[in-house]
């Protein structure tokens, strides 16, 4: 239930993304006439500088005064072009996740809290911060193992950031109900769904044990991969707020005048980088989705390393599937079967016409035929699927925007390495490897040994199954014979929910005319 607190939160954001000219910046082709008027009175109270300012540089100055957890949220949103437009998303892709940092005195606490002893039992130094972030800062450290000091990286979590961000989260919920009561059209869109990804992405990456976690998981994976891996997890020094993990000598991926000095062969950086991506994507349904160039090092011997675990992605059998299917339709012009593949899997809903959609399928992968491989981008071939797919209401698949996401980016940082980069050509031995695997008769016989698992399950629980059904028979009889009854203590319940209910919108009422009125005194 929204409290006049978060309706005095919301009425703020709108404030300072009205004052920093962001309204009035949001593309305006779709939005209805009196939204667009909305936009041209919001310019009358934009602060001057803000006039003369890009977008992307309008939303850094907002975010930046709401405060790091809305940092976390324009990220995220990032994410979701299909929520917040493609341009918009494009724009809070820039957004720096770089803070103030905060006292190490605190940050001592934090670790002690978490792990139980203290800072100078644990480390044999604990250096001062070199990199603050919206959730967590970065510290060197030195600890002992054996006989000799290790260097390790030390990520604390930010004090009071949880907090913050719950109360903040509240008024994104207030947001996402509104959307979906007063705009039918973003129904499809899910933005009550949406706002509880963020929620459940944004717990796992406040708790640093399940990004040691997805450190320690993506490390088994790829311990026989080529090229790639991650940082090691000190666990005796890992806890909820804390994460220690080994130190990574390497050039920033994003220095790419500083790797050319080092001697590294951009091209095969590019390919190794893009095909351990999609290892982690077909083969192991686990990738790491904020695979930005700032997350990526290259040691000296030109291993790719990956840090900074907090957002992941997980795809399962299906959507590997799906996703495979799709590639390998587009290349062999098989429309049809990449249309297929999507009334299959109940992402297009059953009353559409196949071959309509097999056309519109086939608006898209004509033009790339005939042209340069160099030039075919395979991000933006999804973008314009699941642009077409919009036409035919295919509901909003999180984990498949956040994989065409993660693509786009991925493939943005090895075309920084190697301009003229062939994607196809890097991703046929994996993608292709992955369909021999899993698109022929392997697959039949892993189909039919899930299926046969699966029935031994529904066997296993066949006795519970059938006691249950028993029970539910009953209690219907008995329903359709005394009628539905509620217990005396749950019809109080629900009188003092309904009175809280309307309690609570006559001070929201009072509080929005309340804070209206001070930015009307403000403004004269």
């Amino acid at each position: 239930m929204s409290t006049p607190a978060t309706y005095a939160r919301l009425i703020r954001i709108g404030w300072v993304l009205l004052r920093e000219g962001v309204i009035s910046a949001i593309p305006s082709e779709n939005l209805p006439p009196a939204a667009r008027l909305a936009q041209s009175v919001a310019k009358l109270f934009e602060r001057r500088h803000a006039q003369n300012e890009e977008r992307s540089q309008r939303l850094s100055r907002a975010v930046e005064r709401l405060g790091p957890s809305y940092v976390k949220i324009g990220q995220f949103l990032a994410t979701r072009p299909d929520v917040v437009g493609a341009e918009l998303a494009a724009d809070l892709a820039f957004l720096q996740d770089r803070m103030g940092t905060f006292p190490p005195a605190e940050a001592h606490q934090a670790v002690e809290a978490s792990l139980g002893r203290s800072v100078s039992e644990l480390f044999e130094n604990f250096g001062e911060p070199i990199a603050a972030a919206s959730m967590a800062q970065v510290h060197p450290g030195l600890v002992r193992k054996g006989d000799a000091l290790a260097k390790v990286a030390i990520k604390v979590i930010r004090p009071g950031i949880r907090q913050r961000f719950t109360r903040d989260l509240e008024a994104m919920y207030l947001v996402a109900r509104m959307q979906e009561r007063f705009l039918p059209h973003m129904r499809r869109l899910r933005p009550v769904e949406v706002t509880k990804t963020l929620e459940q992405t944004t717990k796992v990456e406040m708790d640093l044990r399940l990004e040691a976690a997805a450190l320690s998981e993506i490390a088994e994976n790829t311990k026989d991969d080529p090229g790639f891996r991650v940082p090691a997890v000190d666990w005796e020094r890992t806890g909820r707020d804390v994460v220690t993990m080994e130190w990574i000598e390497g050039t920033r991926m994003a220095d790419v005048a500083a790797l050319k000095a080092a001697g590294h062969d951009l091209e095969r950086l590019a390919t190794t980088l893009i095909q351990s991506f999609l290892r982690h994507t077909l083969r192991d349904g686990f990738f790491h989705a904020d695979m930005h160039q700032g997350n990526l090092l290259v040691e000296a011997d030109g291993t790719i390393v990956a840090v900074d675990f907090g957002i992941v992605g997980r795809l399962g059998k299906k959507e590997r599937r799906f996703l495979a299917e799709i590639l390998f339709g587009f290349i062999t012009r098989d429309y049809l079967r990449v249309a297929d593949v999507h009334f299959e899997a109940g992402y297009v809903p059953a009353h559409h016409d196949m071959a309509s959609f097999a056309q519109a399928i086939r608006a898209i992968g004509e033009p790339i035929h005939g042209q340069p491989a160099e030039t075919i981008s395979m991000a933006k071939l999804l973008t314009l699927l699941f642009e077409v797919t919009e036409l035919f209401d295919m509901e909003t698949r999180p984990e498949l925007v956040m994989l065409q996401k993660t693509m786009v980016v991925v493939e943005g940082v090895a075309r920084t390495l190697d301009p003229r980069f062939n994607m196809w050509k890097a991703a046929e031995p994996v993608v292709g490897d992955w369909i021999r695997t899993n698109l022929g008769p392997k697959r039949v016989m892993a189909d039919l040994r899930d299926g046969l698992h699966a029935a031994i399950r529904v066997a296993e629980a066949a006795p519970e199954i059938a006691l249950k059904t028993e029970r539910l028979s009953r209690d219907i009889t008995a329903m359709a014979e005394k009628g539905l009854r509620f217990d005396p203590e749950t019809a109080e319940a629900i009188g003092r929910a309904e009175a809280r209910h309307a309690r609570s919108g006559r001070v929201a009422l009072w509080v929005i005319a309340i804070t209206l009125i001070v930015i009307a005194w403000e403004l004269l």
